[in-house]
């Protein structure tokens, strides 16, 4: 079986934690499965799509000590994976590189959502033995509208195909474990490079490459109309076929064929325990959605003036996550769209409305690669 062929990518692996689901419905405070998290706020990109810069707070900085007491924590109480993507590029910050070592000695998952401009041939030398999976964020497959859709200067371009192309070479010498992937964050107005994409990985050859929706915050700031996606789904389908047996394009049609909000079918966010989000500042906070400083009253703490294992424990945190499941709220009024809990949600809310059952439910025998990431 080749390596793509057990990637769940349009999905959720939360089915796989039958231990946690149990925890959870017994009312037992739960350790996040997977924190989603960033380094820095900073960024040395200027994205055109970017949902991070809606989500400014009061920024903090996650020094060497602070991550490393962090990640003392997640491991104590039972985080399982650890994914450094969030709302900052987090390769730029000075921690980056011991952050991916310490959590992978602790025997956590660590994975990398990055734009892989500064991840030069040494510094993927330095760090991927240490991830699960590493995913660079490309969407555009031409060097002119690369620089347009991504706000930077087009040489950027090159370097970053040619760093691409190093990792996947130290990845092959070294046989690491790392799964190595691109992924499109596609507005309907770029859809002129979707094949140009599909052809550009074709031609990198990384482990696959993912075309997904775009996320507008709940008050539509980057007036991403939903309806716009069908236009061209022939185009996507055909991006689809330039897969093979080592290179495997994957379109999120679950989210994409959604339409937004018009798509989510629950109403309580049961997923935020199970998969936590937290800000490039230290911010703890539900999802991403409430890093902003206008929803506070999500905010549960920071890292850089208290201990994770702490702010877990602590009854403000517990109560934010209580009222995220409770009939006070509408996650399909007051929650930007399609976010990153939304498939876990899905299942868990048609777990709690006994439309399947996540505990019973046969699977399959192999287990999915990146287990951690749900």
């Amino acid at each position: 079986m080749k390596e793509h062929t057990d990637l769940i990518l349009d999905g959720t692996k939360i089915a796989w934690h039958k231990d946690r689901i149990a925890s959870w419905q017994r009312g037992e405070k739960i350790a996040p499965i997977t924190i989603d998290m960033a380094l820095t706020r900073a960024c040395n990109y200027s994205c055109s799509f970017c949902y991070a810069m809606f989500q400014e707070n009061d920024r903090k900085i996650i020094t060497k000590d602070i991550i490393y007491g962090f990640l003392d924590d997640c491991a104590e109480i039972g985080v399982k994976g650890i994914s450094f993507v969030s709302d900052g590029e987090s390769t730029i910050s000075p921690v980056f590189a011991d952050a991916c070592k310490r959590g992978h000695e602790l025997g956590l998952s660590m994975a990398v959502g990055t734009n892989a401009f500064v991840l030069t041939k040494s510094k993927a030398e330095e760090v991927l033995p240490y991830l699960t999976y590493l995913r660079v964020n490309f969407s555009a497959g031409e060097k002119k509208r690369y620089s347009e859709i991504m706000g930077v200067k087009e040489n950027h371009f090159e370097r970053v195909c040619q760093n691409i192309e190093d990792m996947i070479a130290i990845k092959k010498r070294d046989n690491l474990k790392v799964t190595i992937g691109m992924q499109m964050v596609l507005m309907p107005e770029d859809e002129d490079q979707i094949i140009p994409l599909a052809k550009l990985g074709k031609k990198l050859r990384p482990d696959y490459l993912i075309i997904k929706h775009c996320t507008d915050n709940e008050d539509g700031d980057l007036g991403i109309d939903y309806n716009k996606y069908e236009k061209f789904y022939d185009k996507l389908r055909e991006a689809e076929k330039y897969s093979d047996e080592d290179y495997k394009v994957v379109v999120k049609w679950s989210k994409i064929k959604d339409k937004g909000n018009s798509g989510r079918k629950y109403q309580r966010c049961y997923g935020a325990p199970f998969m936590l989000q937290m800000s490039g500042s230290g911010l703890v906070a539900p999802c991403g959605a409430l890093f902003n400083e206008k929803y506070k009253k999500f905010h549960i703490g920071n890292i850089c003036e208290t201990r994770f294992k702490d702010i877990w424990n602590s009854e403000r945190y517990w109560s934010v996550m209580n009222y995220l499941s409770s009939e006070k709220f509408n996650a399909q009024k007051m929650c930007a769209s399609l976010c990153l809990q939304h498939k876990v949600n899905e299942a868990l809310d048609s777990h709690v409305k006994g439309d399947i059952d996540l505990l019973n439910q046969e699977l399959p025998k192999k287990i999915p690669k990146h287990i951690n990431f749900i």
